[in-house]
């Protein structure tokens, strides 16, 4: 399926897409270094990701220290 993992401030303002291609199915992970799609680092606080996947779609907190 193609996935799409992306990141977003608490403003619902996207800061990051970490993951837009095609995945095969299984386990994957991804690490984020906390920086924004400019290359500059975010500061701390609460963060969503959204990940879609096919029909499925689930948007989650995160908190991001430096």
């Amino acid at each position: 399926e193609q996935v799409l993992l992306t990141v977003f401030n608490s403003l619902g303002q996207q800061i990051m897409t970490l993951v837009d291609s095609r995945q095969s199915p299984g386990v994957h992970r991804i690490r984020w270094d906390g920086r924004n799609s400019d290359g500059q680092l975010v500061d701390s606080g609460l963060y969503l990701y959204r990940i879609q996947a096919g029909n499925f779609a689930a948007t989650k907190k995160m908190m991001f220290i430096q």
